[in-house]
């Protein structure tokens, strides 16, 4: 699956521990267009580069991701 440019679900609802952000609120590095600024950035975290687009995970709306991606974090 391709990942829909401007959801940013994936940068919103899991905790991302390298940088200290936790679940539920905006990586500080998500743009207004819900874009990463980090993208292929060395800097970017491991955890962010390694997640996949899933259509089991993301669905067919960013809301529909968000709330897959909050639930997956609340039971792990």
């Amino acid at each position: 699956m391709e990942c829909r440019l401007g959801c940013g679900a994936c940068c919103i609802a899991p905790s991302i521990s390298s940088l200290g952000k936790p679940a539920n609120v905006r990586c500080q590095h998500l743009d207004d267009n819900n874009l990463c600024k980090i993208f292929g950035q060395p800097e970017r975290p491991r955890v962010c580069h390694d997640f996949k687009a899933d259509k089991d995970i993301c669905s067919d709306s960013d809301q529909k991701a968000l709330d897959n991606l909050i639930y997956l974090e609340k039971v792990t």
